[in-house]
């Protein structure tokens, strides 16, 4: 079957992910394979603008499956949420005979990728994200590599928390979403899980517990911190005041963006990447891909958007059952 499309552009939007190299390399190599051309489109829209791309063949995405960040480079562009700035990107694709794009990156990729797509340029979104935050999927590219990444500084953490008798604030990445924090909160063994999803902000009752857990001959205390609840300079001082406990803080950042990613990461980013260049091969737009129920699927864009995304209870529920003790 001829393929809808006969030149294509990718590029990477947002927050770096691990795995976003391993995702343009499938993109690159799927639509080659397919008789697509394909061109790297630089720094995300703002390159879309700027017109600043480069061809992309098989071997120049060669060795990139293993790196962190994206080879691509990535960044936020005001300008490309106005009017005018999306129909000089709709012009720029025109010019360069761009027919379809994937996008990879978060929801606020998606929404641009949705109105090229409504001015004739056909989009695919791919989900890469380490926040967890995108409610049409289950998996976002990423996520894998950055819990790994905190769990491992996490239990450093410990070692020398408990070592000096210590209470650890540790905030992880996160502003609007705790799946970090969650799944870091379970597999670190924390004693406590501040999300911005959960969080009723009764600082009392976190050092009510802590005291009790001192009664109880325990000697050190793990709180795990999302970013989007933040302050954890301040709480460790007011703990400390509160509890007469040492207690630090430790701002994990940016290096839970960073490192090679997971092998889940390289093959979920692997299938996406490909996925997204099947459907526009068929002529498909205004889709994202996602993964549910064990599987790869797509959605029409408005109705990802419009889905919400909320904590799983029971993971919730789990995680309050096995710190209590």
């Amino acid at each position: 079957m001829e393929n809808a499309v006969k030149k294509i552009g990718v590029l990477t939007s947002g927050g770096d992910a691990p795995g976003m190299n391993a995702a343009i390399r499938a993109v690159v190599r799927t639509a080659l394979q397919r008789g697509i051309e394909v061109v790297g489109i630089n720094r995300g829209y703002a390159g879309l603008l700027e017109e600043d791309m480069r061809e992309m063949d098989g071997h120049s995405v060669s060795d990139i499956i293993s790196k962190g960040g994206t080879l691509l480079y990535t960044s936020r562009c005001p300008e490309f949420t106005t009017p005018a700035g999306r129909i000089k990107g709709v012009e720029s694709c025109k010019k360069h005979g761009i027919e379809g794009l994937v996008v990879i990156g978060g929801d606020g990729s998606f929404i641009g990728a949705r109105e090229l797509a409504n001015r004739g340029i056909n989009s695919v979104g791919v989900p890469g994200t380490i926040d967890l935050d995108i409610a049409c999927t289950d998996y976002t590219i990423g996520f894998d590599t950055a819990v790994n990444t905190a769990m491992d500084a996490i239990d450093k953490v410990r070692d020398t928390s408990t070592s000096h008798e210590r209470c650890s604030i540790i905030e992880v990445m996160g502003r609007r979403a705790g799946y970090i924090a969650l799944w870091c909160g379970i597999s670190n063994g924390a004693e406590e899980i501040l999300t911005v999803e959960t969080y009723d902000h009764d600082e009392s009752g976190i050092i009510n517990r802590i005291l009790e857990k001192k009664k109880a001959g325990k000697k050190h205390y793990i709180i795990i911190n999302a970013e989007g609840v933040g302050d954890s300079a301040n709480m460790a001082k007011r703990i400390e005041e509160a509890t007469g406990i040492e207690t630090r803080a430790t701002i994990i950042g940016h290096i839970q963006r960073g490192g090679s990613p997971t092998a889940r990461d390289r093959v979920m980013a692997s299938l996406m990447g490909a996925k997204a260049v099947d459907l526009l091969a068929e002529g498909k737009s205004k889709r994202v891909v996602g993964f549910r129920d064990g599987k790869l699927v797509d959605y029409e864009v408005n109705e990802a958007l419009a889905m919400k995304k909320t904590l799983d209870p029971y993971m919730w529920d789990v995680s309050q059952r096995l710190s209590r003790l």
